[in-house]
């Protein structure tokens, strides 16, 4: 072989050296852009869920605290019938104001225990008889649970003007006696609204 054709031989060896240096290079460049833009990507959705979550949990507790206690009776899906009389005798507004109230709240099922046909003359008469029975279930003032029981045979002036007297057994158990002389149980209680408390009463109270 010549020098002439050596020298060529060189050159076309170098040139496929370069070549195939050139072509790992753009490899690496393109591997390493798509896992780049991947982990931005990712950094991005993360911090797009996080701030889904932050933004459910503002939501959620700005709904909580805005439930005052005639919205809380309507979620709780067991005081319909007193829903319907509080509205019927005109007394939402009150209870939806910045009280604070406690409410002893008859459920459902304490209002269908009432003498059949009750409900109905009541309800004729929305804002006479009813409205006493209604105030007749609500107290000025947040009285919790824990303040109850420390009440155990004192008598409390309602709303209404009318008193019950609380009672407290001996295993901490609570019920009310009103001005008829009939006896009702709280099944449960401190269920807190934006403006005041709610406890279960498993009977309605008469103011006389």
């Amino acid at each position: 072989m010549n020098r002439r054709t050596m020298r060529l031989s060189a050159g076309v060896v170098a040139a496929a050296l370069l070549l195939a240096a050139c072509g790992d290079d753009d490899g690496d460049d393109a591997s390493d852009a798509p896992a780049t833009e991947q982990t931005e990507s990712t950094e991005a959705t993360e911090t797009t869920e996080e701030m889904s979550e932050s933004t459910d949990e503002d939501m959620s507790d700005d709904e909580m605290a805005g439930d005052d206690i005639v919205d809380t009776a309507v979620a709780a899906g067991s005081f319909e019938t007193l829903v319907t009389a509080v509205q019927a005798a005109g007394l939402e507004e009150t209870l939806r104001g910045e009280g604070p109230f406690t409410v002893f709240a008859p459920t459902d099922d304490a209002f269908a225990a009432l003498p059949e046909g009750t409900l109905d003359t009541l309800l004729e008469d929305p804002e006479g008889d009813l409205a006493d029975i209604l105030t007749y279930h609500v107290v000025e003032g947040e009285v919790l649970a824990a303040d109850v029981v420390e009440l155990d045979g004192q008598e409390v002036t309602t709303v209404n003007g009318a008193t019950f007297t609380v009672n407290v057994g001996d295993d901490g158990s609570v019920s009310l006696t009103d001005a008829a002389g009939n006896t009702v149980n709280v099944v449960q209680t401190d269920i807190e609204t934006s403006n005041g408390v709610i406890h279960v009463l498993d009977g309605v109270l008469l103011p006389g």
